[in-house]
């Protein structure tokens, strides 16, 4: 479970941007998940839940936002949603697609004091 070493870097993460901006308490934060990134929401939920007691964190309400990827189709040029790296291209059916965003974990928005 590679989730919980991502909690850890979470983790990791505000701490360092503690030191860097002197707060104590992390009140919330969102972190950016894109679709393509391989990681399963609900195993980095209870990672995260099981990391978090007891840290600047421990209180904070974490959200957790899916990012999309778009995906161009390397046969006929054609932008769609891409959901899955094996996901044909709409328009002519290839696999051959060109993924766009959506393959990162992204520290978003926090709210500190």
């Amino acid at each position: 479970m590679h989730e919980l070493s991502l909690a850890q870097g979470v983790l990791e993460e505000l701490e360092a941007a503690a030191r860097r901006h002197a707060f104590t308490r992390v009140c919330s934060l969102e972190l950016e998940v894109g679709v393509l990134a391989g990681v399963d929401l609900e195993a980095l939920r209870f990672a995260l839940d099981a990391i978090l007691p007891g840290t600047l964190a421990a209180a904070a309400e974490v959200r957790l936002i899916e990012r999309l990827a778009e995906g161009t189709c390397t046969s006929c040029g054609h932008t769609a949603p891409l959901h899955d790296r094996l996901q044909p291209c709409p328009a002519c059916n290839a696999l051959g697609r060109r993924a766009h965003g959506g393959m990162a974990l992204t520290l978003g928005k926090l709210e500190v004091e």
